[in-house]
C-alpha cells in the first residue's frame, strides 16, 4: 500500500526488509500491511516563549527573563532526522516543544547565572548570542536545529533595573545640568567675543570707509586726469582720423586708378594672347607641323645614310680585302717576275737591261705624248726652212726617242747598238 505525506512530515517505514528502518521527508513509500509498520513524525517550526522566574545572577540579584525561540526537527539532514526519530518517534509535537522548552530554560538560567543584571540589560545581543550557542549543541543532539533565540523580557520585584534606571537618569540630569551651564558659560563668552569682534569689525569699518574714501578720492583725480586726457586725444583722434579720411580716398582714388589701368593691361594682355594664339593657330602650327615633318624626314634622311655608310663601309671593307688580296696576289706574281728577272738579270746582264728597255719604250713615249694629248690649242711658228704640221710635232717626239740610247749609255754605261748587234 503507498503512503503519502507533505513537505512538513516525515515517515520511518520499519519491519522486514526495512533495516535500518527507511525515513522519508515529504514524498510517497511503497509499505506491505502486517509485515511493515509506517510511523510519522512532525517537521513543523516550534515557537517557544523560554521563561525564566527570579533567576540569581552573578551578583545575587534575581530577575525573570523572558526569550522566544524558534526550532525545528530538519528533514534533510538524515543523521539528525534519525537523532530525532530516535528520541521522539511516538511523541506528539506538544510534547516534543515542552521537551525543547526545557532544555532551552535550562541553559537560559546556566547563561543568566554567570552573568551581571548590567550585562543582560545592557548588552541583549551578546546574552542572546550565548544562549543560542549553548543550547544550539544540546538540541541538535536531539535532532532538533535553533532556528534563532531572542531576549524579549527583562524584570525584577526588587526595583533593582529601576533604581539602575534611576540612577542613570540622575547622571543624565546632572550630565545634563552641567551641559546647561556649559553652554550658558560659552554663550557668554560667545556674547562677549562677538561683542569685542563686533567693535574691533566696526573700528575696521571705518578705517575700511576712510581708506574707501581716500582712494575714491585719489581713484577720482586720476579718472578726471584720464578723462580729460582722452578727451583731448579725442580730439586730436578726430582731426587725425579726418585726415587719415582724406588720405585714405586719395588713396582709393588712385587706387580706382590702378585697378582700372591693372584692366586695361590685363586686356591688352588677353588681346596678346588672342593673337599670339591665332598666329599659333594660323602660322606657328602649321610651322611647327612642318618642321616636325621636316624633323621626321631629316631623321628618316638621316637613318638611310648611316644604312647606306655602314653598307658603303662594308662594301669598302669587302672591296679593300679583295683589292688587298689581288694586291698580295700581283705583288706575289711581280715578286716571282722580278726574282725571275733579277735570275735572268744575273745570267744576261747587259741583254737582259737592254730587253726591259725595250719593254719600256712603248711607255716612255706614251708618257713623252701625254702633254702633248692635253695640249687644247697649238701656235707653230716656221721660219720656212722645214717641216711643218702634225709631222712636225711627232718628228720632235721621234727625235727625243732616238736620244734615249744615248741618255740610257750616259747613265748605265750600256751602248744599246752594240749590244743588239751582238745578240743578232
Amino acid at each position: 500500500m503507498f503512503y503519502t505525506c507533505g513537505p512538513n512530515e516525515a515517515m520511518v517505514v520499519s519491519g522486514f526488509g526495512r533495516s535500518p528502518p527507511l525515513m522519508i521527508a515529504g514524498g510517497r513509500v511503497f509499505v506491505i500491511p502486517c509485515i511493515q509498520q509506517i510511523q510519522r513524525i512532525s517537521l513543523n517550526t516550534l515557537t517557544l516563549n523560554v521563561k525564566s522566574d527570579k533567576v540569581y545572577t552573578r551578583h545575587g540579584v534575581p530577575i525573570s527573563v523572558t526569550g522566544i525561540a524558534q526550532m525545528k526537527i530538519q528533514g534533510q539532514n538524515k543523521q539528525m532526522l534519525a537523532a530525532a526519530c530516535q528520541m521522539f518517534m511516538g511523541k506528539s509535537e506538544g510534547e516534543i516543544a515542552h521537551i525543547a522548552l526545557e532544555t532551552m530554560e535550562g541553559h537560559q538560567r546556566a547563561i543568566i547565572a554567570h552573568l551581571t543584571v548590567e550585562e543582560i540589560y545592557k548588552d541583549r545581543k551578546k546574552f542572546s548570542e550565548q544562549v543560542f550557542k549553548v543550547a544550539s549543541s544540546d538540541l541538535l543532539n536531539m535532532g532538533i536545529s535553533v532556528v534563532s533565540y531572542t531576549l524579549k523580557d527583562v524584570h525584577d520585584d526588587q526595583d533593582y533595573l529601576h533604581s539602575l534606571g534611576k540612577a542613570r537618569t540622575a547622571q543624565v540630569q546632572k550630565d545634563a545640568r552641567i551641559g546647561e551651564a556649559k553652554n550658558k558659560r560659552d554663550a557668554v563668552i560667545r556674547e562677549a567675543n562677538a561683542m569685542q569682534e563686533k567693535i574691533s569689525a566696526q573700528f575696521l569699518n571705518e578705517i575700511q570707509m576712510a581708506k574707501a574714501q581716500r582712494d575714491y578720492e585719489l581713484k577720482k583725480a586720476s579718472y578726471d586726469i584720464e578723462v580729460n586726457t582722452k578727451k583731448a586725444e579725442s580730439e586730436m583722434a578726430y582731426q587725425l582720423q579726418v585726415a587719415k579720411t582724406k588720405q585714405r580716398i586719395e588713396e582709393e582714388k588712385m587706387q580706382v586708378q590702378v585697378v582700372e589701368r591693372s584692366q586695361q593691361i590685363m586686356l591688352q594682355e588677353q588681346e596678346i594672347t588672342r593673337r599670339e594664339k591665332e598666329l599659333e593657330a594660323k602660322i606657328m602650327k602649321p610651322a611647327e607641323a612642318e618642321r616636325f615633318r621636316l624633323e621626321k624626314l631629316a631623321e628618316a634622311y638621316r637613318l638611310q645614310l648611316i644604312m647606306e655608310a655602314e653598307a658603303e663601309a662594308e662594301s669598302i671593307r669587302m672591296k679593300g680585302e679583295a683589292e688587298a688580296y689581288a694586291v698580295e696576289a700581283k705583288g706575289r706574281a711581280e715578286a716571282e717576275q722580278m726574282s725571275k728577272k733579277a735570275e735572268a738579270f744575273k745570267q744576261y746582264k747587259e741583254g737582259a737591261m737592254v730587253d726591259m728597255l725595250l719593254e719600256k719604250l712603248p711607255l716612255i713615249a706614251e708618257e713623252i705624248s701625254k702633254p702633248l694629248t692635253q695640249t687644247q690649242k697649238v701656235t707653230m711658228v716656221s721660219s720656212g726652212g722645214g717641216e711643218v704640221g702634225a709631222s712636225k710635232l711627232t718628228g720632235e717626239v721621234l727625235d727625243i726617242m732616238t736620244r734615249l740610247p744615248e741618255a740610257v749609255e750616259k747613265l748605265t754605261g750600256i751602248n744599246i747598238s752594240q749590244v743588239s748587234t751582238r745578240m743578232g
